[in-house]
């Protein structure tokens, strides 16, 4: 990945921000890792996933996620995709005076400014003052959603990990609480108990949202939502539609909407 911000300004300084455009095919990742930045990713097109100690973010082109400086993540291209990143020197960061708190990874809205002012940086002189007032500004838009809907919280011990890990096998949603406890040698009380203290869903609403977000997915790659619910255990496209639109607040086709309207 070919940074666009590579020269230095005329006083020989590099700029304490870096701009980078690039193409990821589908299934094309990124292995964990860290920057010593924190870093912006927003897909212009496609559809990637962003996975970190904490959960994954699904992220179409109506959401950026923010990754802090230092922490360790990696990047999964759902479809063919291109990335817009900017990534800011931690000491800019706070010599920028920037309220909103940016220690946490965290997902977030595109908003139209923030549209304008990512288009504007990867257009522009990286060197020119104008690119450090973009990016300085763009900073100030960089708001949590408090209930990212495309996020889904992993839990923190070994059973939780384990006990998600027998969920988001179950594609079809066949099992019921008492097999997956089983399954995971742990009790349904155990399970139920585990479930709001480490992810702050319970049980049922964890695994609906991992259910949904696992259909954005293929959502995003063109599936027909009659199939998607069939493959996936909802009895009707109509019962897939509601349970969609009560984690995400839309509908499947407004979310396919949104995912491609920038494309």
């Amino acid at each position: 990945m070919t940074p666009i911000c590579i020269a230095e300004k005329p006083n020989g300084t590099k700029p304490p921000f870096r701009i980078y455009r690039t193409t990821k095919q589908r299934t094309k990742s990124l292995p964990l890792h860290a920057h010593d930045e924190g870093q912006l990713t927003f897909a212009a097109s496609g559809l990637v996933q962003i996975h970190t100690d904490d959960g994954v973010w699904l992220v179409p082109p109506q959401l950026a996620a923010w990754v802090p400086a230092g922490a360790h993540h990696r990047l999964e291209t759902m479809t063919d995709a291109e990335l817009w990143m900017v990534r800011w020197d931690p000491v800019a960061v706070r010599a920028w005076n920037v309220q909103t708190s940016l220690d946490r990874a965290f997902a977030l809205r595109v908003t139209p400014l923030l549209r304008s002012l990512l288009e504007e940086a990867v257009a522009i002189d990286p060197t020119s003052t104008k690119a450090e007032l973009v990016v300085r500004l763009m900073l100030y838009e960089l708001t949590a959603m408090p209930e990212a809907p495309t996020f889904l919280p992993l839990p923190l011990s070994p059973l939780g990990r384990r006990v998600a890990d027998i969920v988001i096998a179950d594609h079809r949603n066949q099992m019921d609480l008492g097999q997956i406890a089983s399954r995971a040698a742990t009790s349904i009380r155990t399970v139920s108990r585990l479930f709001p203290t480490e992810t702050g869903l319970t049980f049922k609403a964890w695994r609906q949202r991992a259910r949904i977000v696992r259909t954005m997915e293929r959502l995003a790659r063109g599936d027909a939502p009659a199939r998607i619910a069939r493959e996936a255990g909802f009895a009707s496209t109509a019962a897939f539609s509601c349970a969609f639109r009560q984690v995400t607040a839309m509908t499947p086709t407004t979310f396919l909407g949104a995912t491609v309207e920038f494309s």
